[in-house]
C-alpha cells in the first residue's frame, strides 16, 4: 500500500469520492472536479480519480474487476506461489537426502537450510522439514560463539584438527586405526571409535587397496520388485523391455558417474545421463530421456529391469516408473548376470571410450565423448549386425 493511500483515513477518502459524483455536473469535465475537490483534501488528482473509478468498479458501474474478487485473486495467486515454493524445496530435498532415511540427521538438514536459504528462506524450509527455525538458528549461534557448544563438540573441535595434520602428515593414505594409533602415541586420549566419528565426518578415508567406488549399493530397507526378466534378456519388440545401470569414470576433478537406459529389442541406447555424482537424480534423467524419446504407451507392457542399487529402488525413481506404466524388474545382489545386458554396454563403453582415449580432465569432456559415441555407435558405425528394421520410433 502506498503512503499515498495511507495518509488519507476511509472516512476522507469515501467523501472526496461522494463529493466529485454528486458535483461533477456543475464542472465541464469529470476532471475538472477531480482536480477542485483533490486540492481541497491535499491530495494529487490522479489519486482521486483512481479512488472514484475503484468506487465505480466495485458498485458495478463501470466495467472492471471488484476489489473483493481482485483481493481472492491475490490470496490464491499468493498461495500458488506458496505451494510452487513448497513443491520446489520437497524437490529439492528428495535430491539431497535421496538415502538419509525417514528423518534426515540434523547436521544433513542444517547443511541443506545453509545451501538453500539464499533462495526459499529458513523459515519456508523450516515448515517443509522436521527442525524448528530456533534449532537452525541455535546451530548458527554456536558456530559464532565456540562457548556455547557442549563440552563433547569443543573438544571434537581441537581434535578434528589434529586428525586433519596426522593424516595429512602421511600422505593421506592412514586410515582410522592408524591415525588413532599415532595420536595415542603423541599423548592425545582419544578413542577409536572418536577417531572413526571424527574422520567420517570430515569425509577422511584410508586408501583401500583395489577399487575403492561402489556404483551398486544396496538397499536393504527398502522394498524390491520381483526380477522379471531372470536373465532372459529378449523382447518381441520395441518398448517392451529396457535395462538400466551405470558406470564410473575417473576424471582429474574426481569421479564422473554414466548411467544407460537400453532397449533390449534392438540393443539400442535410449536415454543416457553424465553427472558428478551418483545421486537418484541423474539416473531419473536417463529415464526421462528414454520415455521423452520413446513415448511408451501407459500400460503397454514395458519391463525396466535394472540391479538393486539405491537410486534404482528409490522412491523417485519407482514413482516415475509407476507413472509411466512400467513394470520394475530387479536383479539380485552383487549378480552381474542378472543385469548381463546392461553390463556389456558399459563394458563397450568403457573399452571404446573411457580406457582407449583418456586419461579424462572434467566432467564436460566426458559427456561430450558419450554424446559422440552414442551418435556413432547407433547412426554411423557400420552394423555387422543391422538393427532390426521394426525398431521404429514410437
Amino acid at each position: 500500500m502506498s503512503k499515498t493511500t495511507n495518509k488519507f483515513s476511509p472516512e476522507v477518502r469515501q467523501r472526496a469520492i461522494r463529493m466529485v459524483l454528486n458535483h461533477e455536473a456543475e464542472h465541464p469535465s469529470r476532471w475538472a472536479a477531480v482536480s477542485s475537490i483533490a486540492a481541497k483534501i491535499g491530495c494529487s488528482p490522479a489519486t482521486l480519480h483512481k479512488w472514484v473509478k475503484k468506487t465505480e468498479v466495485d458498485s458495478g458501474e463501470r466495467a472492471g474487476l471488484p476489489s473483493d474478487v481482485a483481493e481472492k485473486m491475490k490470496a490464491l495467486e499468493r498461495e500458488n506461489r506458496e505451494l510452487r515454493q513448497a513443491n520446489e524445496i520437497l524437490r529439492e530435498a528428495s535430491a539431497y537426502f535421496a538415502n538419509g532415511g525417514a528423518r534426515p540427521p540434523l547436521q544433513a538438514m542444517i547443511s541443506f537450510i545453509d545451501e538453500h536459504r539464499g533462495v526459499f528462506g529458513v523459515e519456508p524450509i523450516c515448515r517443509l522439514l522436521p527442525i524448528a527455525p530456533s534449532t537452525y538458528y541455535e546451530n548458527i549461534a554456536k558456530r559464532l560463539d565456540v562457548d556455547r557448544l557442549s563440552i563433547r563438540a569443543r573438544s571434537d573441535i581441537a581434535l578434528k584438527i589434529e586428525i586433519r595434520r596426522v593424516f595429512d602428515e602421511n600422505f593421506q593414505v592412514y586410515g582410522v586405526r592408524k591415525v588413532w594409533r599415532q595420536l595415542q602415541r603423541e599423548g592425545f586420549d582419544i578413542a577409536r571409535c572418536t577417531a572413526s566419528r571424527l574422520m567420517k565426518a570430515m569425509g577422511l578415508q584410508g586408501i583401500i587397496r583395489g577399487k575403492p567406488i561402489k556404483t551398486t549399493v544396496p538397499d536393504q530397507s527398502a522394498p524390491s520388485p520381483l526380477d522379471r526378466v531372470n536373465r532372459q534378456f529378449k523382447a518381441p519388440g520395441p518398448n517392451r523391455l529396457w535395462v538400466s545401470d551405470f558406470t564410473y569414470v575417473s576424471t582429474w576433478q574426481g569421479f564422473v558417474y554414466v548411467a544407460f537406459v537400453i532397449d533390449a529389442f534392438a540393443r539400442r541406447i535410449v536415454g543416457w545421463r553424465v553427472s558428478r555424482t551418483a545421486h537418484a537424480t541423474f539416473v531419473l534423467d536417463a529415464l526421462e530421456q528414454a520415455l521423452h524419446d520413446r513415448r511408451p504407451l501407459h500400460g503397454g507392457g514395458l519391463v525396466h529391469h535394472s540391479d538393486r542399487g539405491v537410486q534404482y529402488v528409490s522412491i523417485r525413481y519407482s514413482e516415475r516408473l509407476a507413472e509411466a506404466g512400467i513394470e520394475p524388474s530387479v536383479g539380485s545382489v552383487g549378480d552381474s548376470y542378472d543385469n548381463a545386458l546392461a553390463e556389456t554396454i558399459n563394458g563397450l563403453y568403457q573399452a571404446e571410450v573411457i580406457h582407449r582415449r583418456g586419461p579424462w580432465r572434467t566432467a564436460g569432456a566426458v559427456e561430450f565423448a558419450t554424446l559422440e559415441w552414442v551418435d556413432w555407435l547407433f547412426n554411423r558405425i557400420v552394423q555387422v549386425k543391422p538393427l532390426r528394421p521394426d525398431f521404429v520410433r514410437g
